[in-house]
């Protein structure tokens, strides 16, 4: 199913809205940001997006039709420690699972979600 999204679709986008609570003048508040998918045929990534500001970037490979290689998660200094490499990864497991792909995180932040959280681990490639 995938990769006949893939062949059709050179460039796609999706957006998925995460709600977080961050602090603002000491009192919690929820904020939305946006986590945007741009897939290519071989490569894509995922894009965190606060207020129209970039806050993080996470990039993948593809490794033939339903393998995603996240290879890299970087964040934004500003939103440092706000959780948007978290909301990145769960962005990638969410679509795994929608789309029946398996994940290989060899990026060393997305491996530690993934150690850390045993409900995503489904996703793993065996």
């Amino acid at each position: 199913m995938i990769g006949a999204n893939r062949s059709f679709q050179k460039y796609r986008e999706k957006q998925i809205l995460y709600r977080s609570l961050k602090l603002k003048n000491n009192k919690k508040q929820f904020i939305k940001m946006d986590i945007q998918q741009f897939n290519r045929e071989t490569k894509g990534f995922f894009k965190a997006v606060d207020n129209g500001k970039e806050a993080g970037r996470m990039t993948y490979s593809w490794a033939g039709k339903d393998k995603m290689i996240i290879d890299h998660t970087e964040v934004n200094p500003e939103f440092k420690g706000q959780g948007v490499g978290y909301k990145m990864v769960h962005a990638a497991v969410d679509y795994a699972r929608e789309n029946n792909v398996k994940i290989i995180p060899l990026c060393p932040f997305a491996k530690s979600v993934f150690d850390k959280t045993e409900e995503i681990r489904d996703v793993l490639v065996g």
